[in-house]
């Protein structure tokens, strides 16, 4: 790479951008303005907030005590009610004898009186309220018999949920009748010459070991890195999508594509482009946003006492800038170079933002801390790292540093090698104009078909695959015998699986044996596919375990997983759940992960993004967290196979051996061989409804699957196509017919 051309492409793009009055306004002078604007409008509007008294209705007031009083002078009492939220509560009393001459039941005049707006809540004390209060108060009539509490006719407290004013009225009103309810119990113990601590005998202080620093570092850790990220990725988007599409439309892309400079270097002069105005536009906020913040809460003291953000946190945000300013123009230049116009790339800003919120927002869960499966998750991992240092927690982010650097840092070169594609790709930069019509396009589907489906049309198929998949799993409940499991089981991998892969591939290419890779193979590549299932089975248990390790499973999910397996060891027997759970998904997820899908991704051309692609949504698919990353990282080798042969024969014996192994514990005469000394005790063993495998079986399997898969890497499947055609047109020459 020419870093002197990377200089001037930087330059270039550093002038153009500076001389836009739009891209100063957004990233120089908004932030200086913004925060302050916000806190004067705040402060403005906080005046609308003060809430006006709710009327609160009493029926059956002829049934309370006359002691202790719960209302007084159209409010309620202030030994019951603070002065605070009596004020918010005006109270009306009816008699019972008033509800009764009505001639409607309490109950239903209350809900006369909420439906038509009269009130905000109504209390309805039934009739016996009084006598049952007396009873209760009564003394016991010998010392040997025992208490007979009398049953509490209940009082209604009724309220309307939808409207904001009642349901707030009607906690106020029960903290209010707690409150009362409370003061009787006390007055019954006076009377009867107990101490009133005879229901609470003792109080519990807290006692707060922090300090006021730690305090304001514990929340300004949350805060910070939340507004910074997201101005971070906001300022790396708008410049991205200028020099991108904003060069489409100004004519100026083709001139630059033709100069010496290489796309790479091209790519890498924009990308230190958008870093910079990404950083600086974070900077700035950062800078308003502390200065803002300071000012109010020094002229505000009482408003905001949390105190204003410690200098040391605003020096670790602007240390943690460089690799995520890095990361999301990276993104964000990738996704702007596929705009055809400034139009089209804005509209491009809101998936990028839908990806990477939940990533922001996860660090700021109060269950969510800095571990080694958390470090490993991109964006939050960097956010709880400086969470963590800001707090103080320096021993934890020396440990998980490491980790989320690397993470970073993989992310950053990954989302820069996929721009330096985007521009490598002509179709992507000079996309012609589109519109649509129905039904042309709809012609164009059937008309123009070609032997496999497209990389647009591969992308479709997963999501409709994850959607229909995502909607079953809430339709569909949950199975408890085994009949039921298996017809579950074969209308997902049958009728939502396989089902619309077929139907797409007859109705969108030409030819399904190209498209579903159903070419016959060697039975050599198929039994090798077989043993490398047995091979890689313990090594991929092992992983199993460390990412169940990394990411536990909630108590609640592996109480479903193990009613499952109970379902599962009471069916008809072993082989009958290998056919259900090994052979079937077998077939049908190979149809349709390492066939339509990865034929579709590998059209544009790169082998190892339609592997990881497809793998990617093969996993998807599976629903649970855990199970989704080991399936994932499976389906690679699977659709390894199916690109080194050109068939999926070997993919689909290695996914039917190899959940055939998964399937061993419910062998009931595996399980009751398991403590008697058996030859595979050395290499398997069963324990608590799992296979466990000994270290010498993980080492001989590692060895054994890299043998295998170098003999497939050795294969060439075009080699093999061109061979077959080349046999085919010397039969057709012999007289032969074709095949």
């Amino acid at each position: 790479m020419n870093w002197s051309n990377v200089r001037l492409i930087f330059q270039r793009e550093v002038r153009d951008q500076l001389r836009d009055r739009r891209t100063l306004f957004t990233i120089a002078i908004l932030p200086l303005v913004l925060y302050p604007l916000m806190g004067m409008t705040f402060l403005q509007v906080a005046q609308f907030t003060h809430e006006q008294p709710a009327p609160v209705w009493i029926l059956g007031a002829a049934q309370l005590p006359s002691a202790p009083r719960l209302w007084d002078d159209a409010r309620f009492h202030t030994d019951c009610c603070p002065a605070d939220e009596a004020r918010l509560l005006q109270v009306d009393v009816e008699s019972a004898a008033a509800a009764a001459a009505a001639g409607l039941p309490p109950a239903a005049r209350a809900g006369a009186a909420i439906q038509g707006g009269q009130y905000a809540v109504v209390v309805v004390f039934p009739a016996g309220f009084a006598d049952a209060l007396a009873r209760f108060r009564a003394p016991r009539q010998s010392a040997d018999a025992p208490d007979e509490l009398p049953a509490f006719p209940e009082p209604l407290v009724v309220f309307d949920a939808a409207s904001d004013r009642s349901r707030m009225a009607s906690a106020r009103v029960r903290r209010v009748l707690e409150s009362w309810r409370r003061a009787i119990v006390r007055q019954y113990l006076a009377d009867r010459a107990l101490s009133p601590n005879v229901t609470e005998p003792f109080g519990i202080r807290d006692v707060d070991m922090s300090q006021e620093l730690t305090r304001r570092a514990a929340f300004w850790s949350k805060v910070l890195p939340f507004v910074v990220f997201v101005w971070a990725l906001t300022g790396a988007f708008y410049p991205a999508v200028d020099l991108c599409a904003g060069e489409k439309e100004r004519g100026t892309l083709e001139t630059l594509l033709s100069s010496p400079a290489e796309r790479s270097e091209i790519v890498v002069g924009k990308l230190l482009t958008i870093m910079g105005f990404s950083a600086a536009t974070s900077l700035l906020n950062l800078v308003s946003l502390a200065v803002t913040g300071t000012a109010v809460i020094l002229l505000q003291p009482a408003m905001f006492p949390i105190g204003p953000p410690p200098l040391a946190a605003l020096g670790w945000l602007v240390l943690a800038l460089l690799p995520v300013s890095a990361l999301f123009s990276a993104s964000a230049l990738a996704i702007a170079a596929f705009a055809r116009s400034t139009k089209e790339g804005q509209y491009y800003l809101m998936p990028l933002l839908l990806i990477c919120l939940p990533l922001l927002i996860l660090p700021l869960l109060p269950a969510v801390s800095l571990n080694l499966g958390t470090s490993l998750i991109p964006v939050s991992g960097i956010m709880l790292l400086l969470r963590g240092i800001v707090e103080g927690q320096y021993a934890d982010a020396v440990w998980f540093a490491p980790p989320v650097l690397l993470v970073t840092g993989a992310c950053c070169l990954l989302a820069t090698r996929w721009a330096v594609d985007q521009f490598n790709n002509e179709s992507v930069l000079f996309r012609e104009s589109e519109r649509i019509d129905l039904g042309l396009w709809l012609r164009h589907l059937v008309r123009d078909r070609k032997e496999t489906p497209t990389f647009g049309q591969a992308c479709a198929c997963g999501v409709l695959l994850l959607l229909v998949r995502f909607f079953a799993s809430f339709a569909v409940p949950a199975p408890n015998t085994w009949r039921e499991f298996a017809v579950m089981q074969c209308v997902t991998q049958v009728v939502l699986l396989a089902g619309p892969v077929l139907l797409l591939t007859a109705l969108l290419t030409r030819s399904a044996r190209a498209t579903l890779l159903l070419r016959p193979v060697r039975p050599q590549a198929v039994v090798r596919g077989m043993l490398l299932a047995v091979a890689l089975h313990p090594v991929a248990m092992r992983m199993a375990e460390a990412i169940q390790a990394l990411y536990p499973m909630p108590e609640s999910l592996l109480g479903q997983l193990q009613e499952l397996q109970r379902i599962l060891v009471a069916g008809p027997g072993f082989w009958p759940t290998v056919a259900l759970l090994a052979c079937l998904p077998a077939v049908c997820e190979e149809l349709a992960f390492r066939g339509f899908l990865l034929s579709g991704f590998r059209t544009r051309g790169s082998k190892w993004g339609a592997l990881i692609a497809s793998s990617a949504l093969f996993g998807a698919t599976h629903g649970i967290l855990q199970q989704s990353l080991g399936a994932a990282l499976v389906g690679m080798v699977i659709a390894y196979l199916a690109v080194q042969t050109g068939s999926l024969l070997p993919g689909i014996a290695f996914h039917a051996v190899y959940n055939t192994l998964s399937l061993l514990p419910l062998s009931a005469s595996l399980q009751a061989a398991d403590n008697g000394m058996r030859w595979w005790n050395w290499w398997l063993a069963i324990q608590g409804g799992s296979v466990s495998y000994d270290w010498s079986a993980l080492i001989l399997g590692v060895g054994v699957s890299c043998w295998i898969l170098r003999w497939y890497s050795r294969l060439s499947p075009e080699a093999v196509s061109e061979a077959q055609r080349g046999a085919a047109v010397s039969r057709a020459v012999a007289g032969a017919p074709l095949t």
